[in-house]
């Protein structure tokens, strides 16, 4: 896996590109000389959270059959006072609208959060990770 960061103008916007081409605008708040250009840095790690787990739940969820019409994922998250501000509790929050059992949809949603993510494996060092779900018919 490979990714580069090329500067965009001269104060702190930035664009990330993987090396399938796809790239993400970055930028730094205006209180450090950013301009509100991208997300920051510790926005595209919830963003990262958010994406793998969202990836896992609709995985499962279509290999178990279960119909998703609408689905939503909001991670929220706060932040210790102390430098490094590091995240210290994130919630994912998880919103499911089809012909879904719920029972399925917990499962899956648990499987997600305490095994199969990723970048939740490695955030959970340092942060607790919760969750929580609405499901609509």
């Amino acid at each position: 896996m490979k990714i580069e960061i090329n500067r965009v103008n001269d104060a702190m916007h930035m664009e990330a590109v993987n090396d399938t081409g796809n790239v993400i605008s970055i930028d730094g708040s205006p209180e450090i000389g950013g301009v509100n250009a991208g997300a920051r840095p510790m926005q595209l790690i919830l963003m990262g959270l958010g994406g793998c787990s969202s990836i896992d739940v609709l995985s499962i969820l279509k290999k178990q059959k279960q119909v998703v019409d609408k689905y939503n994922v909001v991670v929220t998250a706060t932040r210790v006072d102390s430098i490094p501000k590091i995240f210290d509790e994130i919630n994912i929050e998880f919103n499911v609208t089809g012909d879904v059992n719920e029972d399925k949809l917990k499962r899956a949603i648990d499987l997600s959060v305490d095994k199969y993510c990723s970048v939740g494996r490695m955030i959970e060092k340092t942060a607790k990770i919760t969750s929580s779900y609405t499901l609509n018919k």
